[in-house]
């Protein structure tokens, strides 16, 4: 089951892959996963879901910092 702020994290990087013209594809292959996989992860169909490794990636795929995929303050407890 998904946390909130794993759901934070799957949303910031859908809308970053989506301003910036990525493809799941793109993100997939920096990542070393299968578009599939990041096709489960933002459409919430199965328990996945990314962990600090893809998140690098895609931090040098985006030019940004791990930074923006984590919110400024704490969230609530699930």
């Amino acid at each position: 089951m998904k946390c909130a702020i794993d759901q934070y994290a799957i949303d910031k990087v859908r809308v970053l892959r989506t301003q910036l013209n990525f493809t799941q594809e793109q993100l997939a292959e920096v990542a070393h996963v299968t578009s599939g996989f990041i096709g489960d992860v933002e459409a919430g169909t199965r328990d996945a879901k990314y962990n600090l490794r893809h998140l690098n990636a895609f931090a040098r795929l985006f030019k940004c910092s791990t930074r923006v995929f984590l919110p400024e303050e704490a969230l609530p407890e699930d």
